[in-house]
């Protein structure tokens, strides 16, 4: 075999320093492939929920800016009321004074009204008379003709 005189327990340690190394480099050798089946797995785990929970955030994204511009416009609707509190103010006034108007008009008329059925009672038949004194003096000259 060899020249040099073999100890067996140098023997023993070099077969087990050996059987380490060699160990070591099978770990080494085969670990990125292992890592990256590692990654790949974790991959193929996680990323469809994640990209289903990203596609709810941006639904929900979508339906909070929805809202946002309701609240918005919400809100410019009421700045917009308050601005016109001095329209609205002003309507308020004109509705009342035309209000009285339309009082004093209804109290006018009525005034009239009681005029016109006292003073025009007289008036009214003695016009009935006229007309019917005029329609049969009309007929009466047309027969004669």
């Amino acid at each position: 075999m060899s020249s040099f005189p073999l100890d067996s327990e140098l023997e023993t340690r070099i077969k087990k320093g050996t059987e380490k190394i060699s160990e070591n480099m099978h770990i080494v050798a085969n670990e990125p492939s292992l890592a990256f089946y590692r990654l790949q797995e974790h991959v193929r785990k996680s990323l469809p929920p994640m990209v289903e929970k990203r596609v709810e955030v941006l639904h929900l994204n979508q339906d909070l800016q929805g809202c946002l511009y309701d609240v918005e416009y919400g809100v410019s609707a009421v700045k917009s009321i308050e601005k016109a509190q001095a329209s609205f103010s002003n309507i308020k006034d004109l509705m009342k004074s035309a209000l009285t108007f339309k009082q004093q008009l209804k109290q006018e008329e009525l005034k009239r009204n009681k005029k016109d059925l006292t003073s025009s009672s007289v008036y009214r038949r003695l016009s009935a008379h006229i007309s019917l004194d005029h329609t049969r003096s009309a007929r009466s000259v047309g027969n004669t003709t």
